[in-house]
């Protein structure tokens, strides 16, 4: 991938991150973004687990505003066995929970601008991560992005 390739990705994966930035802001000032419902409380809880286990496995590495792949090798142990992007899964996880839960029209419209978000920022990463790991390609193919065994 050339430099302004990849100057772009991180352009894009920076503009995804503002973006669901502002998805999240807009739930916590409308109070929507805890769920109310059991089924939602706990799906919430497990999205927090999912999330702690993933970073816990991604070690010491840091996170980065921009689509840019650390150092260290790639991560296949833990969440990441089962998915690619556990800690964006976590994130959509919980932030669907609570859009269900509540169900008013804002709180949808911020899970769907957090989520396409992630999505470009699930892009752009996997975009560099396979010009900086070659096997990523093998395990791309092999584990789903963010539901086991679909998707």
């Amino acid at each position: 991938m050339n430099r302004p390739e990849t100057a772009a990705l991180r352009r894009h994966s920076i503009t995804a991150f503002a973006l669901m930035v502002v998805g999240l802001i807009w739930l916590i000032e409308r109070r929507e973004l805890l769920a109310h419902s059991i089924p939602g409380r706990v799906i919430q809880a497990a999205a927090v687990v999912l999330m702690i286990a993933a970073r816990l496995t991604f070690g010491m590495r840091s996170f980065h505003a921009a689509a840019t792949p650390t150092a260290g090798g790639l991560v296949t142990r833990g969440p990441y066995h089962w998915l690619r992007h556990p800690i964006y899964a976590a994130i959509l996880y919980f932030i669907w929970s609570t859009a269900v839960d509540h169900g008013s029209i804002q709180s949808v419209a911020a899970a769907l601008l957090i989520t396409a978000g992630a999505c470009v920022r699930m892009y752009a990463e996997e975009s560099l991560l396979l010009t900086t790991y070659p096997e990523y390609a093998a395990y791309r193919a092999r584990t789903a992005r963010v539901i086991p065994f679909v998707l």
